[in-house]
């Protein structure tokens, strides 16, 4: 790629076009260097093993890939230095522009996002209290949740010196309110989990004058959870930018009150001496992020949840052409919402464990990852490349076809990657 395209490729994206119309010095030296870098296979020069993500989102498997045009912004954002809060400021009311809401901010990923929102809360715009966290002494700390809401990732509420306070019901929730109450948390992947769903939950932190935050990390698609969360009244909203944005992977959105979302800001770089130091947000990451979510909104959704259906089938119509094997098709109601497929079989007609498969696929040639148990092998198709699933699909039915003839083995094959897995996020 020459000068010339890389500047329109450029100026084609909204916020990056505004700013190549400054007066900008292009520095050649330092972007072609940077472009030069991508030409290398640094995985392979270091012995990684890179594979097919039949998994998902998941952090253990680097989440998604970034278009060009979020790289491009990447690239762009290496050759030039400008302060971190003003990019900030301008990126955040950029976001929030597009997203219909008060205020916005890049952020460390979601868990980041709540850390920051959380201790924002907590602290409000009090200088002293930003410095003094994770010692919330003296401060409203206390944040309620409902009991089936609660998972490991709360940690990134506590670590910044609030206290969980669980509870099941509309009734507990009231009771437990009183003057160390700071927040009221909603995990979005739980609604149907949990006695209270999420208007009931707004209104009550709204009875009370008391913050709502929720959690929707992986709850994109669909596209409307980016906006029905601020409108439905909810104070702040977590998104992570790295799943179904195809942001950077180490970043994530804040939405809601611009109170809030200033005095989270007021925990994070460039200030020094506060909790959010180490969930510094570069200035790379901040342009990919917008330039991701700009993308993402202006994407014909329909026709790839069309492709995404297609490609399933593809695969789920080739496992099945093997007697014996079954397959079925669904949509997770919350987090991942994508089409995706589980496939089953009889091991005593098919004499190959699910985990043994999955082992199969990882350790083959390309190398596929997937999800699954012992019962059944998952496969989602978002976060492929177009045409990878005539390989995947391919794969699967050698490999069941193969273990029709005799195939043994051990079924706690890849028992460790398992449970390693079900401690991931979906």
């Amino acid at each position: 790629m020459n000068r010339r395209k890389l500047l329109k490729s450029f100026a084609s994206l909204p916020f990056i076009g505004s700013l190549l119309n400054s007066d900008f010095v292009y520095s050649k030296h330092n972007l072609e260097s940077n472009l030069s870098s991508t030409q290398k296979d640094l995985y392979k020069d270091l012995g990684v093993r890179t594979f097919i993500n039949c998994a998902g989102t998941y952090t253990a498997l680097t989440g998604s890939l970034m278009p060009k045009e979020v790289t491009d912004a990447i690239t762009f954002g290496t050759s030039q230095y400008v302060e971190l809060d003003e990019l900030q400021d301008r990126v955040g009311e950029r976001i929030a522009e597009l997203l219909g809401c008060e205020y916005a901010t890049v952020s460390s990923g979601c868990f980041g996002a709540m850390s920051i929102g959380t201790a924002g809360v907590m602290s409000g715009m009090d200088n002293d209290k930003v410095t003094q966290l994770p010692n919330s002494k003296g401060m409203k700390n206390e944040v309620i949740l409902q009991d089936s809401h609660f998972m490991g990732y709360c940690q990134a509420i506590t670590n910044v010196g609030a206290k969980l306070i669980k509870i099941k019901s509309s009734k507990e929730l009231e009771k437990s309110i009183n003057s160390k109450t700071a927040m009221l948390w909603f995990l979005n992947s739980g609604n149907d989990r949990g006695e209270i769903k999420w208007q009931e939950f707004v209104d009550l932190g709204k009875k009370y004058n008391i913050p709502t935050f929720i959690d929707c990390a992986a709850d994109v698609p669909p596209v409307e959870n980016l906006f029905k969360f601020t409108k439905m009244g909810f104070d702040l909203v977590a998104f992570s930018g790295g799943k179904g944005l195809r942001g950077p992977q180490s970043a994530g959105l804040l939405l809601g009150k611009r109170k809030l979302i200033e005095a989270a800001r007021l925990h994070t770089p460039p200030r020094g001496v506060t909790i959010g130091r180490g969930m510094k947000v570069n200035k790379e990451e901040v342009l990919g992020m917008l330039t991701a979510l700009e993308i993402y909104l202006k994407k014909d959704h329909e026709k790839e949840w069309k492709m995404w259906e297609g490609q399933i089938k593809m695969i789920s119509d080739s496992a099945k052409s093997v007697d014996g094997v079954q397959s079925e098709i669904f949509v997770p109601k919350y987090a991942n919402h994508v089409p995706s497929l589980r496939i089953y079989w009889d091991t005593k007609k098919i004499k190959i464990y699910p985990n043994q498969l999955r082992h199969e696929l990882r350790v083959g040639h390309p190398s596929i990852e997937t999800t699954g148990d012992n019962e059944s092998v998952g496969i989602t198709t978002w976060m492929m490349e177009p045409g990878q699933e005539r390989t995947v699909a391919r794969r699967i039915r050698e490999i069941l076809q193969s273990a029709t003839s005799g195939y043994e083995g051990s079924k706690n094959v890849d028992s460790d990657w398992m449970g390693y897995m079900k401690k991931e996020k979906a």
